[in-house]
Order: C-alpha cells, then structure tokens, then sequence
C-alpha cells in the first residue's frame, strides 16, 4: 500500500516509536547456534517481543537487555492493523527492525507465531529499501519492489508464507527521521502471535 501514512502521520509515528524506545533501546540480535550478530538492530513494542540469540527464535514479554516489559503499541499501529489486517484480535506484537546504511535481511519466512494465519502488517518509515518476496519454497522464484517511507505491506492469505527479505537500503533517500538516526530505515511488523 504505497503511501498509505502521509508525511505529517509519518513524522507523528517515527517520533512516537523513537520515544518508546528510550524505554526499550535497540540492541544487536544474534543467529540462533552460531551466535553470529545480525546486521541490523532491534527493540519491540506490545504485549511480546520477538527474540534471536544463540537459544532460538522466540516470543519474550520483557526486554533481553532490561528486562523490562516492552513498551506499548502507539494507537497508529492498532489502527493500522484494525483498517488492513481482516483479524478480529489486536497484534500482540511488533517488531522493531532498524537498518543502517549496510543492512540486509536475507530471505525467510515468519513463522515463530502459533497463529499462523494471521496476517504480518509491516510500515516502512525513513530511506527507501528493495524488498524482495518469493514463494512458500526458499527456492522459488522472487521479485523485488521498493518501499518508501509511508508504504505497508500485508502479507496475508497465501503470501503470509512466503519468504522475503530486504536486499539493501538507500541511504539518504528521506530526511523523516531525526539526524542521529540517519541515514536508516526503521521497520515496524506487526504480528499476532497467539
């Protein structure tokens, strides 16, 4: 959904996710077994957050770092989910992923959710990036489109199993987010897990 916030809506959601996150700073995740750090920062807000470390991937109420509970949903989200999703039941979590100019997110699928047909809904906010989506199988074909600040994409129905990944980012192709968080890419998805 290209430009589905607009910019003034854009700029009200950044500064209340870059807020919250004073409660919930972002932190470096690692691989499961190899402990390997992944090459973009993360936090989480709601109910549950998604973890990896060398134990696994996983749902966690509190903060690894803090161990505090995360922070809540900003009403934008909840209404968001609310307009786009088609699910009766609010998200219980959304994942915060934050992109420097270097980033990537290789090909997966999400599928730590025992709710498993519950749509992801996920908000680009700050540089453009060119994310790609393929099939159920990691090795089906996959194309590629670019996400600007604003846009959401639904992965529901059958593309709610299809792998994606993000290739690589645009530095400096937006000046919504504050200087210290340039140039970057902040991505919210939402996610009912249970």
């Amino acid at each position: 959904m290209p430009g589905y916030f607009s910019p003034a809506d854009q700029r009200a959601l950044a500064g209340a996710v870059i807020a919250a996150l004073a409660d919930a700073p972002p932190y470096r995740p690692s691989m499961p077994r190899t402990g390997a750090p992944l090459s973009v920062t993360m936090s989480n807000l709601g109910p549950l957050g998604w973890i990896s470390d060398r134990d696994g991937y996983r749902y966690e109420p509190v903060h690894p770092v803090t161990g505090r509970p995360w922070p809540p949903l900003p009403e934008a989200l909840l209404t968001l989910w609310d307009a786009v999703s088609g699910w009766p039941q609010p998200p219980q979590a959304c994942l915060v992923n934050i992109y420097g100019a270097d980033s990537r997110l290789g090909l997966h699928v999400d599928a730590d959710e025992d709710a498993r047909d519950a749509p992801v809904v996920s908000v680009s906010l700050g540089d453009r990036a060119r994310f790609r989506i393929g099939g159920p199988r990691r090795n089906d074909p996959t194309g590629s489109l670019v996400l600007s600040s604003g846009d959401v994409v639904v992965l529901a129905g059958a593309s709610r199993r299809c792998h994606h990944g993000v290739d690589r980012i645009y530095p400096g192709t937006s000046s919504l987010l504050p200087a210290a968080w340039r140039p970057g890419r902040i991505n919210l998805t939402l996610r009912r897990v249970r």
